[in-house]
């Protein structure tokens, strides 16, 4: 092993990075800039090392602006990966004075959210059918019929699941009909910061700001990349007092479902980005990572209601995808309570520490907090508890990572045999072939030593197993 490592740092000097490691804990930074904090990884030794990754992290770290502000911190995640818009997958960022668009990107609140169900997984797959049949129908053909009014749709942008609620009950449209809204009120103190965010409605594109009802195209759908829906068993319990608290037992159905803030964090996240660019100081060189910051105080205010207004939408499109699954439930095998565990966002920016903390692709982690990491759809996922460790900046993986892109997995020459794939006995509802392959569990990094590090040191412990039964891509 060690031979090895000596030839990867040797590698990553190359390309002018510092790097250390401790059997554990990578450090990285860029060569020459010893000002800069140095960036951890958390990664085990037989998890691979990217160099791309490491630069994107080290560029990350080494941020500054013409105008002041600072990086303090900057952490990845045993699942960290590169990322297209330079800020690597599972990155963790730690400032003060100033706030990184390109940190959180444009699927703000891509995030998870997990349920379960008193039914048996025998009494659920003897009507699998008819239920898959239901679900195509609601994710796939937009037989789902979502609507709501004006007065909803602004509160939702402007207040989250709070604002919508209150404006749903006086008047119910669409699904929200059959839906138990008293539940749903409930249930919203298990959705991370309760659902809401200070948002502004002038931040969403202009079809969801519109008199009359508001019939948006985007909501309660999946979405592509690795987003999905997924019906599960709980297979095991670890910590049961913690599962019963949270209703979690050995035997239940599960369902879980990975989304964010579709076209509405597009929106807001490439306006922001190019803001970021026109705001830089003239005359000012930009940064060689092409990542820019934000220093002003006012543009950074405005940026943060920019943001929670794609995050608001995002809670209520995992909320009602949801919805819809229950729906179907309750329409196949009668009275199915299905409470919600927990809803916790990916891809957000909040207060931390008299600064700001920037999650990309990586899951709070708070002391008592549910945590949820998916494995991959041939692969068990994890119910967490959170630790609140302060050397992780409270923060864990939101899965196992990518360990090949999807053009080597589509047409990069990999082998398309569903052995090779991982996808034996995996039971995928998808319309596009390539989803299955892109997306295959030989794309993805394995969940056991990405969960069994974070487990030794200390950042989560494991409160339930599930094993997938059946996942819907789009």
């Amino acid at each position: 092993m060690q031979p090895n490592l000596n030839r990867l740092l040797r590698a990553l000097a190359r390309e002018g990075l510092e790097v250390t490691y401790d059997g554990r804990l990578y450090t990285v930074r860029l060569q020459g800039d010893a000002n800069a904090p140095p960036a951890e990884v958390l990664l085990p030794p037989d998890l691979p090392v990217e160099g791309k990754a490491f630069r994107q992290l080290a560029h990350l770290a080494a941020l500054k602006h013409p105008r002041g502000g600072e990086v303090l911190r900057v952490r990845a995640t045993p699942d960290f990966h590169p990322g297209d818009s330079g800020v690597a997958i599972g990155s963790v960022l730690h400032t003060r004075g100033l706030v990184v668009p390109a940190a959180v990107g444009t699927d703000i609140n891509c995030g998870m959210r997990l349920h379960v169900a008193d039914l048996s997984v025998e009494d659920f797959l003897s009507r699998r059918d008819a239920f898959v049949e239901r679900m195509k129908g609601h994710y796939f053909f937009g037989t789902r019929d979502v609507a709501m009014s004006s007065h909803a749709a602004e509160a939702l942008l402007r207040d989250g699941i709070p604002g919508w609620l209150l404006e749903t009950m006086e008047h119910p449209l669409g699904c929200a009909v059959k839906a138990d809204l008293g539940q749903l009120d409930r249930e919203s103190t298990r959705i991370h910061l309760g659902g809401s965010l200070e948002g502004d409605p002038a931040w969403a594109p202009s079809g969801l700001v519109k008199p009359g009802v508001v019939r948006d195209a985007g909501l309660a759908t999946i979405g592509g990349g690795n987003h999905f829906v997924e019906v599960q068993r709980v297979e095991a319990v670890t910590d049961r007092a913690r599962a019963w608290e949270w209703g979690v037992r050995e035997g239940q159905l599960a369902f879980m479902i990975h989304s964010g803030s579709r076209d509405v964090g597009k929106h807001v996240g490439m306006a922001w980005l190019d803001r970021a660019r026109e705001a830089w100081p003239q005359g000012a060189s930009f940064p060689e990572s092409g990542i820019l910051p934000l220093a002003d105080p006012e543009l950074v205010a405005e940026y943060l209601r920019a943001e929670a207004t794609a995050a608001n939408y995002a809670f209520l499109n995992r909320l009602l995808l949801a919805e819809l699954l229950r729906h179907t439930l309750r329409e196949l095998f009668g009275d199915v309570e299905a409470p919600l565990v927990y809803d916790v966002p990916h891809n957000i920016t909040l207060p931390w520490e008299g600064g700001w903390l920037a999650r990309k692709g990586a899951c709070p982690a708070e002391a008592g907090q549910p945590v949820i990491i998916p494995g991959s759809m041939g692969a068990a996922s994890y119910l967490m508890v959170g630790c609140g460790d302060a050397a992780a900046l409270a923060s864990a993986s939101h899965g196992a990572g990518r360990a090949r892109s999807r053009f080597s997995m589509a047409r990069g020459g990999a082998d398309h045999r569903e052995a090779a794939l991982g996808l034996t006995g995996v039971d995928c509802i998808t319309l596009r072939q390539e989803r299955r392959i892109e997306e295959a569990p030989a794309a993805y990094k394995p969940i056991g030593p990405v969960v069994a590090a974070q487990v030794e040191a200390g950042i989560v412990r494991e409160v339930a197993r599930l094993a997938p039964l059946l996942t819907f891509k789009a």
